[in-house]
């Protein structure tokens, strides 16, 4: 079965940008500059891209005002390309609700609230005491555990597990105690959770999932972390219980940040890069040593330790 269709003035239209030549031009799909052929629309954001420009088979190419001039096929003019390719990546989407047998098993509890428009998906868990807010989306086999309250418009990809107990033990002399986790997990507005991560509910007071967040696959967000809003982490990056961080943070993976910490609004935290203390400053903060073949490192890490003595 085909696919939409869309006038290349439709989609001028609906990114609001400029259209330049046929605007009765067809677009059936969305294709990389370098990959494109007829019936696509593609899109340059990217500067390294431009040599591309010229040979590529698009119908159509999206472009900023800067790389216009070099546009030579049919196209969108727009402030910022990749905005306008993300816009219009949505009318392209074939299966917005993959769940539409009816029979698929699921399990809510007596206790759970969950609106009508929810969207449920298969092996779903939604338990004790939990909330989920209209136009939300549970995708298959993700847990809601206890305790966990999701606003609207908000997805959770496939196998997440939300509101699990957070890593709370009281040491003693033979072993430790567990402290159970009686606080919630609250997960905001418009929030997306990639597949394959986890986020534990809070042990005294809240775990807190700002609106606009958008985690990657396989995140894990520790008990009591509070995550400001339109805040970004990408894949496998781990965040210490009780850290509380501001609005816009970017995460990048497979990066981390310790406990108990406090971070500002505005952060870009690098890829591989461990934070250790509190910043108090919005910035670009990047701890990354390259890999060196063995002995290069050994001799590395006495100049750092020598350095860090003086």
């Amino acid at each position: 079965m085909s696919g939409p269709s869309y006038s290349l003035k439709d989609l001028a239209d609906k990114v609001k940008g400029k259209l330049v030549g046929n605007p009765e031009v067809v677009i059936s799909s969305i294709a990389t500059i370098q990959n494109a052929s007829s019936g696509c629309i593609s899109f340059l954001a990217n500067p390294k891209y431009k040599k591309f420009l010229k040979d590529s088979s698009a119908s159509a190419i999206i472009v900023s005002p800067e790389l216009s001039k070099g546009l030579e096929t049919p196209g969108i003019i727009a402030d910022d390309p990749y905005v306008a390719y993300a816009i219009i990546s949505s009318l392209f989407t074939k299966h917005r609700n993959p769940y539409t047998d009816k029979t698929i098993s699921y399990f809510v509890h007596e206790t759970a609230e969950v609106h009508d428009s929810v969207v449920i998906g298969p092996n779903v868990y939604i338990g004790p005491e939990c909330k989920v807010g209209r136009n939300s989306i549970v995708h298959a086999n993700s847990s809601l555990v206890m305790n966990v309250e999701i606003g609207k418009n908000t997805i959770i990809h496939f196998n997440s597990i939300l509101g699990s107990d957070g890593f709370g033990y009281a040491p003693q002399n033979d072993g430790y105690i567990k402290i159970e986790q009686l606080g919630k997990l609250i997960v905001g507005d418009n929030v997306e959770v990639g597949a394959g991560c986890t986020i534990d509910r809070g042990a005294i007071d809240n775990t807190e999932i700002h609106n606009g967040v958008k985690l990657d696959n396989q995140v894990h967000i520790a008990h009591n972390v509070i995550l400001g809003e339109n805040s970004a982490i990408a894949a496998s990056c781990a965040i210490a219980g009780s850290t509380t961080i501001g609005k816009n943070l970017q995460m990048g993976g497979l990066s981390g940040i310790l406990g108990h910490l406090n971070i500002a609004d505005n952060v870009l935290i690098g890829a591989h890069t461990l934070i250790t203390k509190s910043i108090d400053k919005p910035g670009n903060y990047v701890g990354i040593m390259p890999a060196q073949e063995q002995k290069d490192w050994a001799k590395s890490s006495v100049f750092i330790k020598q350095r860090k003595s003086k």
